[in-house]
């Protein structure tokens, strides 16, 4: 086989033996990245870029994602213009979802994964004496934690709105365009920061409850300068607390978010986790 000069492995996999045998077999030797998950644990710092010796002594090292500026950075790319934020012109495959939206509901978008107690969260938001459009991502067509044929019943302040499947660009654009983000996994997690607007990260759970640390370990970073209000909200609303218990505190939030947008950019001006792996292979 011809010898890669990179070979990455994701998410703490490792690679078949087949194929390291192959890679041993080869005149040149690769490097091996561990492209770890991405934590604002501060503990990553003391191990990103490190080498982790192997018995069959090809090169490995660990690399962080991360925030700070000592980590393997974020993926940024694309950016999303503040110009094309504030576009109003509607993606083709928006168009009949947006037809239907009401002029003064405020929106919230959401992607999450099916233990959310979004039935009993979306009931508690339709008490809040606000109109809602809940726009709903592809997956969510049938909503999360709801029983075959089960019946749900909300007032007529919150309007469901299905969307079909669309593109990065065009989830993108539709977080930029909603007051409030739902968003899971790691990928979403990022975009939603890079829209400027408050979310809700329904972080993976784990059996041993690690994604508690993690969540909390990123609040940590993303909560640092705001008061202690805010600080209040924002964890209340992170653990799926019922919305009238932070919902007062959209307003500050949503500052807060366009000011943490800012921050991140400065933070990975040097082009974040692409760019970083690229210098640290070079």
């Amino acid at each position: 086989m011809k010898a890669p000069d990179v070979v990455i492995e994701a998410f703490g996999c490792t690679l078949p033996e087949r194929y390291v045998a192959g890679l041993l077999s080869t005149p040149k030797k690769p490097i091996i990245v561990n492209l770890e998950y991405l934590s604002a644990e501060p503990w990553i710092a003391g191990f990103h870029a490190k080498a982790s010796p192997q018995a069959h002594g090809i090169p490995k090292y660990f690399f962080f994602p991360g925030f700070q500026e000592n980590v393997g950075g974020l993926l940024l790319d694309p950016i999303p213009p503040e110009s094309e934020m504030l576009s109003k012109q509607i993606p083709e495959s928006l168009e009949s979802a947006w037809s239907q939206l009401r002029l003064g509901a405020k929106r919230i978008s959401v992607f999450c994964y099916p233990d959310a107690p979004l039935r009993k969260w979306l009931e508690d938001l339709g008490s809040s004496g606000e109109d809602f459009d809940i726009v709903l991502t592809h997956s969510h067509a049938e909503l999360p934690g709801f029983n075959a044929g089960q019946k749900l019943e909300l007032p007529s302040s919150i309007k469901l709105l299905p969307i079909p499947f669309i593109s990065q660009d065009e989830y993108d654009w539709l977080l930029s365009q909603c007051d409030f983000n739902i968003v899971r996994g790691e990928d979403s997690f990022v975009r939603a920061q890079l829209s400027g607007k408050p979310f809700i990260w329904h972080i993976y759970p784990q059996e041993d409850r690690a994604h508690e640390v993690k969540l909390a370990a990123f609040l940590d970073l993303y909560l640092e300068s705001a008061d202690q209000d805010l600080k209040t909200a924002c964890v209340a609303a992170m653990a799926w607390a019922m919305p009238r218990q932070w919902l007062k505190s959209l307003g500050p939030w949503s500052t807060h978010s366009k000011a943490w947008r800012a921050h991140l950019l400065k933070k990975q001006a040097d082009g974040g986790l692409a760019a970083r792996l690229m210098r640290f292979l070079a």
